[in-house]
C-alpha cells in the first residue's frame, strides 16, 4: 500500500510539473522526443517531462541597443555609430528552429550590416542623410531575418561619434559659413541704403528749398542736445545765389 501510494505521489507531481502556462504575448515551441511538437498558443498546457521540451518565445516588439562601431566612410574619416533595434517574432517556430539564439543573431546582423552600409557614404553625407542611412540598414536586415521568422521594424542611428580633430574642421567650416553670410547680408543692407539715399537725393534736389528745410531740421534736433557741437553747413542752394550775385557785379 505504501508502494501504490508512493508511486501514485510520483505519477501526480511527474504530472503536476508538466503543467505550463503561456502568456498572452508568448508562444510555445514544443518538442516530443526531438522532433517539432506544434506551437503552445496562450493558456495551460500539459508538457510531459524527459519525453517533451518546450521555448518561450516572447512575440511582442523587442528593443536592443546596438553597441557603437568603428566604422570608416566613404571618404576614409574614421566614426563611431550607434543605433537602436526594433524587430518582432513573426514565426515562432523558425525563430528557435532556423537560428540558434536568434536575439543574438539579430543583433550581431544589425552591426555588421550597419558598419558596411556606412562605408558607402562620405562623411557629410552620413551627417546629412542619417534617416535614409537607417532606412536601408533596415530594408536588408529585414529581408536577411525573414527565414529566421523575424520582422525588423526599424534600425534608427542615434550617435555619431567624431574624432577631435575632425569637430574642430568643422567647427571652423560652420564659423566661416556663419561669417559669410554676416558680410552678404551686411553688403545686401548697405546696397538698399545706398539705393534708397540716391532716391532720397534726386526728390530733395528736385525741390526748390527742400533741402534747406531738411538742413534746418537736421540743426533743430542737434540742439535738443547741448552736448551736440554744431557745425552749419551752407545749402548748395545759398552757395549758387551768392556766385549769381558775384558774377552780377562783375558785369
Amino acid at each position: 500500500m505504501a508502494i501504490e501510494m508512493y508511486l501514485i505521489g510520483l505519477g501526480a507531481a511527474y504530472l503536476f510539473s508538466g503543467f505550463k502556462v503561456v502568456n498572452q504575448f508568448e508562444r510555445g515551441v514544443k518538442f516530443t522526443l526531438g522532433k517539432f511538437g506544434g506551437i503552445m498558443k496562450p493558456g495551460l498546457h500539459l508538457v510531459f517531462p524527459i519525453i517533451q521540451s518546450w521555448n518561450r518565445v516572447d512575440m511582442r516588439i523587442v528593443t536592443v541597443d546596438v553597441p557603437s562601431q568603428e566604422c570608416i566612410s566613404k571618404d576614409n574619416v574614421s566614426i563611431k555609430v550607434n543605433a537602436v533595434l526594433y524587430y518582432q517574432v513573426n514565426d515562432a517556430e523558425k525563430a528557435i528552429i532556423e537560428v540558434e539564439h536568434f536575439e543574438y543573431a539579430v543583433s550581431q546582423l544589425a552591426q555588421t550590416t550597419m558598419r558596411n552600409m556606412v562605408g558607402e557614404f562620405e562623411l557629410d553625407e552620413i551627417l546629412q542623410q542619417r534617416e535614409n542611412i537607417s532606412n536601408k540598414i533596415s530594408q536588408i536586415v529585414d529581408k536577411e531575418t525573414d527565414p529566421w521568422g523575424i520582422k525588423v521594424d526599424k534600425i534608427e542611428i542615434k550617435d555619431i561619434e567624431l574624432p577631435q580633430d575632425m569637430k574642430r574642421v568643422i567647427s571652423k567650416e560652420a564659423e566661416a559659413e556663419r561669417e559669410k553670410r554676416a558680410v552678404i547680408v551686411k553688403a545686401s543692407g548697405e546696397v538698399i541704403a545706398a539705393t534708397n539715399l540716391s532716391k532720397a537725393a534726386k526728390m530733395l534736389s528736385a525741390a526748390n528749398g527742400a533741402l534747406h528745410l531738411r538742413t534746418l531740421q537736421t540743426l533743430n534736433d542737434l540742439s535738443s542736445d547741448q552736448s551736440n557741437t554744431i557745425i552749419f553747413a551752407i545749402p548748395i542752394e545759398v552757395l549758387k545765389a551768392i556766385e549769381s550775385m558775384d558774377k552780377g557785379k562783375g558785369k
